[in-house]
């Protein structure tokens, strides 16, 4: 197994420098496994959303999505990163019309890796406390 930082990943999924792209694709496509944390991960998405790329977030989906498909991508916790995934997919917008935002990928994966922190201490969740009225929508969550 080897694990890529941030830089790779994006080198990788944008192809927006060819030389490094290519060496990115080589990684990619070695037969080792390659691992994603999920720091990586969440700032992946971050510069994907950001002002630079701004990808939607149907687009966001899709990338995450197609990582999944890969037979030799893994993350440090597969089940969790899809289950943040799925409540990311389907977080409603909150706010006013214009501005509403919904919860983002990494408030997702904060839910979901609080509970299986809880499950792994054999406790239980009894909420993710937040100000935040988007991640204040997905299950699990407790608005203050």
């Amino acid at each position: 197994m080897i694990a890529v930082d941030t830089n790779v990943l994006l080198r990788y999924l944008l192809h927006d420098d060819e030389a490094q792209a290519a060496r990115a694709d080589a990684v990619f496509d070695a037969a080792e496994t390659v691992l994603i944390t999920d720091v990586v991960l969440v700032e992946a998405v971050w510069t994907l959303a950001g002002r630079k790329y701004r990808l939607a977030k149907a687009e966001l989906v899709a990338v995450l999505e197609r990582l999944f498909s890969e037979p030799n991508i893994r993350f440090e916790d597969n089940q969790t990163v899809w289950r943040a995934l799925q409540a990311y997919k389907s977080a409603a917008p909150v706010g006013e019309t214009g501005s509403a935002k919904g919860a983002g990928f990494a408030d997702a994966l904060i839910v979901f890796k609080a509970l299986r922190a809880a499950s792994d201490s054999a406790e239980t969740l009894n909420g993710v406390y937040t100000f935040d009225a988007a991640l204040g929508q997905l299950p699990h969550t407790v608005s203050l």
